[in-house]
């Protein structure tokens, strides 16, 4: 199976029409193993011990963190439960390989990806969102 490695920031705007929305943040180490359809994504903190692990298969996904374990029907309704918003995760893939796969809002940046850098961005529909990823060898 395919895997990565390296380093992943995410920060998904305040919803400007959601009084309760606040901007979120979030970056890690990752290692992530699989496909769209399974796979792993595990973080870690910068000591290297294990901060949380998501595994899924086309009908369910986990993710798991100390002293806590949370089960939903797929990948994507997990990824909104955490960050409050989609991330296109067929066009994730695809951009973890090279290559430029049209997502609904969001843009991708793949000029660095010879430096294992990618960045996306999403302007609408809102929130607005930014995903940079840094590829070690």
């Amino acid at each position: 199976m395919p895997s990565w490695h390296g380093r992943l920031a995410m920060q998904v705007e305040a919803d400007p029409g959601n009084p309760l929305s606040q901007r979120q943040s979030f970056s890690a180490a990752f290692e992530l193993t699989g496909t769209p359809d399974t796979g792993t994504l595990t973080f870690f903190t910068p000591v290297g011990s294990t901060a949380a692990a998501i595994r899924w298969t086309p009908y369910l996904a986990t993710l798991a963190s100390p002293g806590d374990t949370r089960t939903f029907t797929g990948l994507s309704p997990l990824i909104q439960n955490l960050l409050g918003t989609d991330v296109p995760v067929q066009a994730l893939f695809a951009w973890l390989d090279g290559r430029e796969l049209a997502a609904d809002g969001w843009e991708v940046d793949l000029v660095q990806f010879a430096q294992g850098k990618i960045t996306a961005h999403r302007r609408m529909p809102l929130p607005q969102a930014q995903l940079r990823l840094i590829l070690e060898p």
